[in-house]
């Protein structure tokens, strides 16, 4: 079912997305990958507050690459989700609604997104080029450091992704698996 959504999002909209569902995005959503995470949660342990308001926002596991003239962003395709594993539950338990990137993730991120009311979308890989024309502009908010690791502050309009974890905690991995091996 083809669902459209405005950031930030509702605990009451993330709990009507179910596993298959796909789903445009249109508002704001930040990028974070592992050397960023890492910086998160150091700044928790330290009691420090997030250089962004992840309360009830999705961050999209993705580094670009550079803009060509014109555009706001280069090629935005996923990156591996399952490296961000062991920062994902903390982000969640502190607000965290939604997390875009591709591939499995742990049984510990599947409980977090159960308990915290979230959910887990996959973009597809290899299509980069045609993800970053439902970018509307690109803004570095932290790290910058980190080059293309750093956070960026992305507007997206209609920004296509597929409900993998929903908030009930169904994965489309395991369940395609299953039907598919049934046939």
């Amino acid at each position: 079912m083809d669902k459209y959504i405005k950031t930030p999002i509702s605990k009451e909209e993330v709990a009507s997305l179910n596993i298959g569902d796909y789903v445009y995005i249109t508002g704001t959503i930040y990028t974070a990958r592992d050397a960023a995470h890492l910086r998160m949660d150091e700044a928790l342990d330290r009691g420090e507050k997030l250089p962004i308001d992840i309360e009830n926002n999705i961050i999209y596991y993705m580094g670009p690459s550079p803009a060509r003239e014109g555009r706001p962003i280069g090629s935005a395709g996923p990156t591996t989700a399952s490296r961000m594993d062991k920062y994902a539950p903390r982000l969640l338990d502190v607000g965290l609604i939604g997390m875009i990137g591709k591939g499995k993730r742990s049984n510990e991120v599947k409980e977090a997104i159960v308990r915290n009311g979230a959910v887990y979308f996959a973009a597809v890989g290899g299509v980069g080029a045609l993800l970053s024309k439902s970018i509307t502009s690109s803004e570095v908010v932290a790290y910058n450091e980190l080059g293309t690791e750093a956070i960026r502050k992305l507007k997206v309009d209609n920004f296509p992704v597929i409900v993998v974890i929903d908030a009930k905690g169904n994965n489309l991995y395991e369940t395609a698996i299953k039907e598919f091996c049934e046939e």
